[in-house]
């Protein structure tokens, strides 16, 4: 009643691989491109319609088409509701985080974006893999840990501080000492919003523990980038609101 059932059927048809090879060969990439908006013409109730093509789409060869739905899995999860989300889309979405990097990439952008939609409980699985995002296929690609601190400095709200203490603490450390400087400097930002978080929720001794370790780490670091470091993060946290 929504649209006309052969248009949907046509729309649907656009995963055939038949298709590719008579009239686009990136006819598959256009439908996983336009999939959020069909799904939100159709609604959650008629989710059961996409389903199979979106199952279809996530495990296609080409990963053009896997990365287009991985930068709007955000949007279908915003779409579709928490319960739909957590039992036909965190399958996908965990299946993009040990893909390509230039797949990867698209969950990362909107990596925040996806995690607040899920249950506390299910959201809390994710601080084991988070860690697994400064490895990547290619060293060099050091916009690709960029974004990564950029996404921690907003999913710190997500968690509360023992989990940040014990999980994103150690991801932080890590991009402050990265071979690329602007890694370390969002990275300067991120302990910092780290220290803010402790100390907003009168998690003190977190937070002089994490002073002291940085106070070891780099103030008295051997190397002069990583006093450098120590000195780069105290000038952020005097500029930072309290």
């Amino acid at each position: 009643d929504i649209i006309p059932q052969p248009l949907l059927d046509q729309y649907l048809s656009m995963t055939d691989p038949a298709r590719a090879q008579t009239v686009d060969t990136e006819i598959a990439k256009h439908c996983a491109y336009s999939l959020p908006g069909v799904a939100l013409t159709l609604g959650r109730q008629n989710w059961h319609c996409l389903k199979d093509t979106y199952e279809t789409l996530a495990s296609d060869v080409q990963w053009k088409v896997r990365r287009t739905l991985a930068f709007s899995i955000h949007e279908l999860a915003v779409i579709l509701g928490d319960q739909l989300t957590a039992a036909d889309l965190v399958p996908i979405f965990n299946g993009f985080l040990k893909d390509l990097d230039e797949v990867r990439i698209g969950v990362l952008k909107h990596l925040y974006d996806f995690l607040k939609l899920l249950h506390a409980d299910k959201r809390r699985e994710y601080l084991y893999q988070l860690q697994e995002f400064v490895v990547t296929d290619n060293s060099r690609n050091w916009r690709f840990r960029y974004e990564l601190a950029e996404q921690l400095i907003l999913i710190l709200e997500l968690y509360n501080p023992n989990d940040v203490y014990d999980y994103l603490r150690h991801i932080a450390l890590t991009l402050c000492s990265d071979k690329v400087s602007e890694v370390r400097w969002i990275s300067f930002k991120l302990v910092v919003a780290i220290l803010q978080k402790f100390y907003a929720n009168s998690a003190n001794a977190l937070g002089l523990n994490f002073i002291n370790e940085l106070v070891v780490r780099f103030r008295h670091c051997s190397k002069w980038v990583g006093r450098q470091a120590f000195a780069f993060i105290c000038q952020v946290g005097m500029f930072s609101p309290c």
